[in-house]
C-alpha cells in the first residue's frame, strides 16, 4: 500500500467515524502502521492481515482509538471538556499493550498524554520501545510486566487519570488491581467488541458505571467507561 493509498483509506474510514485528522497525525499513523506491519512478520503482534489494508484492521487498530480520543476531548453531559477534567497532562496506563493499539494512536491524537504501556512479553515490549523511538513519542514508556506486578510500585499508586484495557478478560480481580493505579475520579476505558456486554457484570465500589460510547458502527464496537469514585 502506497503512502497515498494509506492516507486516502485512513481519511475515508475516519470521516465515516466522524473524526477529522490533521496531516501530521496521518503521517505519524502511517509510520506506526508500517512499523507494525514489518514487525508483525517477525512476531505475532496482531492477527489482522496488515499488508492487505483491510477496513477492519484500520478500524480496530487506528479508528477505534482515534474515536476514543475524540470522546475524551469532547464535552460531556455537564458541559465541561473531558480534557479539563483530566488535567493539562493526563496520565494513561495501557494494560496488555501488545502491538500498541489503542495506546499509540491515542497518544498521537492527544500528545499531552503521559503514556505508560504495560506488556508482559519481552519481544512485544521491544516493538513498543522501537515504536516510541521511531515515532519520537515524548513522555511515553514501556514496562515489561503484568499489571499485578506493578502493584508494588508506589510511584504508580493512584497516579493515573486513565487506564485502557483491550483484548484482556475483565474480571473483578483485574478491576481491583486497576483501581490501585487510578486517582480519585480516574477512568477505566474498556474497549469492547460486539460480543462484549455494554456494562461489565462485576462493577463494584470503588467503580461506578459512567457511560458507553460508540466507536465504530459497522463493527458494533463500544467503549465502556468506569469511574473510580471512592
Amino acid at each position: 500500500m502506497t503512502p497515498r493509498e494509506f492516507s486516502d483509506r485512513l481519511a475515508k474510514r475516519a470521516r465515516r467515524a466522524g473524526v477529522a485528522l490533521e496531516p501530521s497525525i496521518v503521517e505519524s499513523l502511517a509510520a506506526y502502521y508500517q512499523l507494525l506491519e514489518v514487525w508483525n512478520k517477525k512476531i505475532n503482534l496482531t492477527a489482522f492481515p496488515l499488508s492487505e489494508g483491510q477496513d477492519e484492521a484500520f478500524d480496530r487498530l487506528l479508528i477505534e482509538p482515534l474515536v476514543a480520543a475524540k470522546h475524551l476531548q469532547s464535552t460531556h453531559g455537564h458541559g465541561r471538556p473531558h480534557g479539563a477534567v483530566l488535567g493539562v497532562r493526563p496520565r494513561l496506563l495501557d494494560i496488555g499493550s501488545g502491538g500498541g493499539s489503542p495506546a499509540i494512536p491515542m497518544k498521537l491524537a492527544i500528545p499531552s498524554l503521559v503514556l505508560t504501556m504495560v506488556e508482559s512479553k519481552t519481544r512485544k515490549s521491544a516493538f513498543l520501545r522501537e515504536a516510541v523511538r521511531q515515532l519520537g513519542l515524548a513522555d511515553a514508556a514501556v514496562e515489561t510486566a503484568r499489571a499485578e506486578d506493578l502493584l508494588t510500585r508506589s510511584d504508580l499508586h493512584e497516579s493515573q487519570d486513565l487506564v485502557t484495557v483491550r483484548a484482556v478478560r475483565v474480571e473483578q480481580r483485574l478491576l481491583v488491581h486497576l483501581q490501585a493505579f487510578l486517582r480519585l475520579g480516574g477512568r477505566v476505558l474498556l474497549f469492547r467488541t460486539v460480543s462484549g456486554a455494554d456494562t461489565p457484570p462485576l462493577v463494584a465500589p470503588p467503580f461506578v458505571y459512567e457511560a458507553t460510547w460508540t466507536l465504530v458502527d459497522s463493527l458494533r464496537s463500544r467503549l465502556v467507561v468506569l469511574r473510580k469514585m471512592l
